[in-house]
């Protein structure tokens, strides 16, 4: 699967990472390449968490 993926720098100068498709699913990192890789755990994480509790995207 594909989701679209947006990055943002914060105040704090961190890259914050959110994927609009899942509902609070965001992240964060010192750098895009670490925000990414960051996410990508989040999202697995939460696609993980849909199928142990039986619920569909």
């Amino acid at each position: 699967m594909e989701f679209v993926v947006t990055l943002e720098k914060d105040e704090d100068g961190f890259i914050v990472a959110e994927c609009p498709s899942l509902p609070g699913c965001l992240s964060q990192g010192k750098t895009r390449d670490e925000a990414r890789a960051n996410i990508k755990d989040a999202i697995e994480g939460y696609l993980e968490s849909l199928r142990k509790h039986g619920e569909l995207l």
